[in-house]
């Protein structure tokens, strides 16, 4: 197990949107900064975005940017595949033990790509949420950094093997690679580990699992992305029909008290972002959305109107109570909480708006972690721990950025 001491170093555990801004304050400013993330690259859930408020832009609008700033950087060492085992210590002297897992592909890969053309084996591709393949040895996606390929060895057959190592003329293929233990001694460390979308299948009566009608807002992103596993087309998963009616279930798990009970902040406005996808591409077809209450805060108040005053967009108070699988799409059930109508409305897909879930909550009490009662990290800065966007509250990108921002100034101080 190796020992790497920077004195007055930062932690920074986790690599998306508010893991990379931290990283670059602190590092900016002199810190040396350990970065670390557990995906085999960088960015979060921001690169699995097809648009991101405020400007609708591309993930590749800011993340490009801040993937060079980190690579320019020399105060910033970063480590993919990575988690944290053990926080001991305290504030100005804290002792992390951090586990790096193989990825079996070295620093020699350029990215050639002459490994896939010989590789017979395939893997769900995660990132698009398993609704298509990926060769076993892959790159994440297309502006993945580090631009490294990752090996999936366990999906890999003897001779599938053999062959990928054949074809690698950089000799950057490496099967023989372990899990490696590794210290770090810094003096804070800033926790921006993120979310998880809320798992559909634990809402019964949504019915996710029976239906391929039936999609989560992630994977409606993934969907219109062009580099998505339909490249930007919003097909329905499963026999890839072009849905003639779309219907949106609000608060899919959030505000209840059986599964999230606080509002996830971002649904109400990925939704409407969602509207947008869809119009592009279906310019005629009927949306329903069926919601408790509309948040759209301050600016985004026009966007919604606009979107509202489409004829063919349905906005129906109420929540779906059911959802019942048909042969072609799903029927959503609901009661109007205005007229008191009870509604049955079938579409040809179905978007459940799912909230967001922080990651580190299974793990945050084994790390001596303090959270509140939804998991969220509660920041210490006379401990020298501190949190950071989603792992600190439900928040959109743009608030995450400064959460960041704030968790650097505090992380800097943290010992003195």
């Amino acid at each position: 197990m190796s020992e790497q001491n920077a004195k007055g170093a930062v932690l920074v555990v986790g690599g998306g949107i508010s893991g990379l801004t931290a990283a670059l304050e602190a590092a900016e400013v002199g810190k040396d900064v350990f970065l670390i993330e557990k995906n085999p690259y960088m960015g979060g859930r921001v690169a699995q975005l097809n648009q991101y408020f405020p400007k609708l832009c591309p993930p590749s609008c800011g993340l490009e940017i801040n993937f060079k700033r980190v690579k320019d950087n020399r105060k910033i060492r970063m480590y993919t595949l990575t988690e944290v085992k053990t926080v001991a210590g305290s504030a100005g002297s804290y002792e992390v033990t951090c586990v790096t897992s193989p990825r079996y592909v070295n620093n020699n890969c350029t990215g050639c790509d002459a490994c896939t053309e010989v590789c017979a084996e395939e893997r769900d591709d995660d990132f698009n949420f398993g609704m298509n393949k990926t060769k076993a040895i892959y790159r994440p996606h297309e502006m993945s950094f580090p631009m490294k390929y990752v090996l999936d060895k366990d999906a890999c057959s003897a001779d599938t093997l053999d062959k990928i190592k054949e074809a690698c003329k950089y000799d950057a293929i490496d099967t023989d690679m372990e899990a490696k233990e590794f210290t770090l001694n810094v003096d804070s460390i800033v926790w921006a580990t993120g979310w998880n979308p809320y798992d559909p299948a634990k809402i019964d009566n949504l019915k996710y699992n029976e239906s391929n009608a039936i999609i989560t807002n992630m994977e409606m992103e993934r969907l219109a992305a062009p580099n998505g596993p339909t490249m930007g087309k919003i097909l329905r998963p499963g026999d890839d029909k072009e849905p003639e009616s779309f219907g949106f279930v609000q608060c899919a798990g959030s505000r209840d008290e059986n599964h999230l009970e606080y509002c996830s902040y971002i649904c109400c406005m990925a939704s409407m972002k969602h509207i947008t996808y869809i119009r592009e591409r279906y310019p005629e077809a009927p949306i329903y959305v069926f919601y408790i209450d509309l948040r759209t805060p301050g600016k985004y108040e026009k966007f919604r109107e606009k979107l509202m005053a489409d004829e063919n967009t349905h906005f129906i108070k109420g929540k779906v109570a059911d959802i019942i699988p048909e042969d072609d799409g799903v029927t959503l059930v609901a009661e109007n909480a205005v007229t008191g109508e009870k509604i049955k409305q079938k579409v040809d897909l179905a978007i459940l708006a799912t909230g967001m879930e922080p990651a580190i909550k299974s793990q945050a009490a084994s790390l001596g972690l303090d959270v509140d009662n939804n998991g969220f990290v509660i920041s210490n800065p006379e401990t020298g721990m501190i949190s950071a966007g989603c792992a600190k509250k439900a928040a959109d990108v743009v608030t995450s950025a400064q959460s960041a921002t704030a968790a650097a100034l505090k992380a800097i101080q943290a010992g003195k």
